[in-house]
């Protein structure tokens, strides 16, 4: 793997433990503002990050000077074999996380006799970034416990690092293009992710069809027949429930909170609110406040 950093130091000891075709790392570091680092493997790799280091940390797959096409970091990425990484730091912070090197054929023998060569074969290929991690960071934390403390067959973390695979990997399913002209519950649920992975961000129609795996002009019919709306009158109504949880969970102004979520102006917010949520956001607040 070639890998380079600056501006980030270990603050414990690292554990390791080697497995049948594979490496887990548990790291624990300390990241200055300004940090930058650079990746990339001819192998494939996850990373899983047991603190939210989205609102400090930024990635690229593009180069390392973070233009439009940065993003922020989510609590897990799984990498594939061949494909840059750069990072940069937005502030001071201290981080953990785990890294598991996997060696291609290896995944290929483990994903194969179930989802088949081919299917095997797709998920590899197909870069995957999450933040809500659910039972994966169980499964993660399990796994740190036995390459810090091993007290158990080898076969243990190997069933872990396996169980983590198959619950992170894009693996396609036999109705994996669309059901009864529809998209999926887990089409929808790649497209969610993506929105909140970019935030403020729009997709076009083209890079939602890519999200999915199907074409633009067979998304753009299916997409009204599954969610009644047009992507672009979803993305909106989307970025409306951002802008609810931020007017109830913070004091921040209309003003800022438009600027925060790429509207254009807090006119541009209140015309789109009021549209979708029948009140301006200063209004839906107070009503919220009084119930």
């Amino acid at each position: 793997m070639d890998w380079h950093t600056e501006g980030i130091k270990v603050v414990a000891p690292v554990k390791w433990r080697r497995f049948d075709g594979m490496v887990g790392v548990f790291w624990e570091a300390e990241s200055q503002t300004g940090a930058k680092g650079y990746y990339l493997a001819d192998d494939p790799r996850i990373m899983i990050f047991f603190n939210d280091v989205s609102s400090r940390v930024q990635i690229s797959n593009e180069d390392g000077q973070f233009s439009r096409h940065s993003r922020p970091m989510t609590r897990a990425v799984y990498v594939p074999a061949g494909v840059p990484m750069w990072t940069t730091s937005k502030s001071k912070h201290r981080f953990s996380h785990l890294n598991l090197h996997l060696h291609k054929d290896r995944v290929l023998r483990f994903l194969s006799p179930s989802v088949g060569a081919s299917a095997a074969m797709t998920a590899l290929r197909r870069p995957v970034e999450i933040q809500d991690l659910g039972a994966i960071e169980t499964l993660a934390g399990l796994l740190v416990d036995e390459i810090s403390n091993p007290s158990k067959h080898a076969v243990y973390g190997e069933n872990l690092v396996g169980s983590i695979v198959t619950g992170l990997l894009d693996i396609p399913d036999d109705d994996s293009k669309t059901a009864n002209g529809r998209l999926t519950q887990a089409q929808m649920n790649k497209l969610q992710t993506r929105i909140d992975v970019h935030g403020d961000y729009r997709l076009t129609i083209a890079e939602m069809a890519s999200t999915v795996g199907l074409s633009e002009s067979w998304f753009a019919n299916v997409f009204k027949q599954t969610t009644g709306s047009t992507p672009l009158q979803w993305q909106l109504a989307k970025r409306v429930d951002r802008a609810k949880k931020l007017l109830l969970e913070s004091d921040l102004s209309v003003a800022d909170i438009a600027a925060q979520l790429g509207f254009s102006d807090q006119a541009h917010l209140t015309k789109t609110f009021r549209q979708i949520a029948g009140d301006t956001p200063a209004a839906w607040r107070r009503i919220q406040q009084l119930l």
